[in-house]
């Protein structure tokens, strides 16, 4: 078991030697190189820190357990974000790369992760069962997490309404978060489902066990603040030189190497049968980003020297625009707590569309198909929409909270259709 652990946990902390030799030596190698290191750093501590996070499951009771364990989780992303938010408050240049962090983070997300998670799933149904497999069903409780996007994704079309994230919504929505996570650390904690060094960490005494997991915490996020500001340098850097456009390097490959850990996770999850684990842990991670993170912005963006409000330019506000309608028909798709395939197909072909069309007339067209698509979702589900708003402020699950979880018990997270 031993060896079986220190191969990937080895692998990932040698990773992130050159970028920690090059940060305390004050080298200054060419953008490109610098990218390559520091960004390979990032990915090889976001996957301890995931291995981390998910290990410590095991050992999870209390709300303080669980706020240490979300603001860890998120650490990676997090740390470049705020850092491009900080920096603006002295540079104004910075704010459009905060924003694009962001939203490029966000419908990564939604469009990649819960498409493909969705996807496998189904496909994997169907080749355990034999049936026709059209949609994917979540467990009632998730209709908690979804009644907080629910609420954070309308509340999010603030921001391109007004221009800006204003500190008072950014308060806001901190102490939505701070409610967000109250309400989960009082729901049961069930027994994880660890896959690969996640497993291999859950399985240690608990005396090793927990120290494993605290050490790789503290080195994993003492790496990934070390690399943050040169890794959000060099990606700005790395796109003058290349000729490619800075925006959208930091709006894409930065929150892919943040995200690609927990994308991995998910997909194990989705392939061992437990898609509806790995769908419902990515709806919380979109409840962190349209909580935590879009509420942190404007206070670094203070903190750095700007003030009272992050304003945005017609770019950002297009892109949170999009971003917003996006999750909105996200959540449409789901109220009814079964994602069908449609949904995934859909959701997955239009955030390709992105860069296959990329332009302002065709971000306001990609808003108004996400809208439409979103309003027909919620007209066909409009039963679920009040047990979905109201479900965060329940002391108890109604029945209504439990509609749509009747799949069938030989299907583990999906239901099967047989098509005639």
């Amino acid at each position: 078991m031993l060896t079986k652990l220190l191969r990937p946990i080895g692998l990932c902390v040698a990773l992130t030697v050159p970028a920690l030799a090059l940060r305390f030596s004050g080298a200054a190698p060419s953008p490109v190189i610098g990218l390559l290191l520091f960004g390979m750093a990032v990915v090889a501590s976001s996957f301890v820190l995931a291995w981390a996070a998910e290990a410590a499951q095991v050992d999870i009771s209390g709300g303080l357990a669980i706020a240490i364990l979300a603001v860890i989780a998120v650490l990676p992303e997090y740390a470049v974000d705020l850092y491009f938010a900080y920096t603006a408050g002295s540079d104004p240049e910075y704010v459009a790369y905060a924003a694009a962090n962001m939203t490029g983070s966000n419908r990564l997300l939604l469009g990649l992760g819960w498409s493909l998670v969705v996807l496998i799933g189904l496909a994997i149904a169907k080749r355990r069962t034999g049936k026709t497999v059209r949609e994917l069903t979540l467990d009632s409780p998730y209709r908690v997490e979804l009644g907080f996007l629910a609420i954070a994704s309308v509340v999010a079309f603030v921001i391109p309404a007004t221009g800006q994230i204003s500190l008072l919504l950014g308060f806001a929505l901190l102490g939505f978060f701070g409610f967000y996570l109250w309400k989960v650390s009082r729901a049961d904690v069930s027994e994880p489902h660890l896959v690969g060094p996640a497993a291999t960490i859950g399985a240690l005494p608990k005396r090793a066990r927990r120290a494993l997991v605290i050490g790789l915490f503290v080195f994993a996020a003492a790496v990934i603040l070390a690399c943050a500001e040169p890794f959000a340098h060099n990606l700005i850097a790395a796109g003058t030189e290349l000729g490619i456009d800075r925006f959208l390097l930091v709006q894409w490959l930065a929150p892919l190497a943040s995200e690609a850990p927990e994308f991995i996770v998910a997909i194990l999850f989705a392939i061992r049968g437990k898609a509806g684990d790995a769908i419902g842990t990515l709806i919380s991670s979109k409840v962190n980003q349209w909580t935590l993170l879009v509420g942190s912005l404007p206070l670094a963006y203070l903190l750095g020297g700007g003030g009272a409000a992050l304003h945005l330019d017609a770019r950002q506000v297009e892109e949170f625009l999009l971003t917003a309608t996006q999750t909105l028909l996200g959540v449409a798709a789901l109220l009814a707590l079964r994602f069908p395939r449609w949904a995934a197909w859909t959701l997955l072909g239009l955030f390709a569309v992105q860069f296959a069309l990329p332009g302002q007339t065709v971000r306001y067209v990609l808003c108004g198909v996400y809208a439409v698509i979103a309003l027909v979702a919620l007209v066909r589900n409009r039963r679920h929409i009040l047990p979905t708003l109201a479900a965060p402020f329940r002391r108890v699950p109604s029945d209504a909270d439990a509609i749509g979880d009747d799949r069938d018990p030989s299907v583990p997270d999906v239901t099967a259709t047989a098509r005639h």
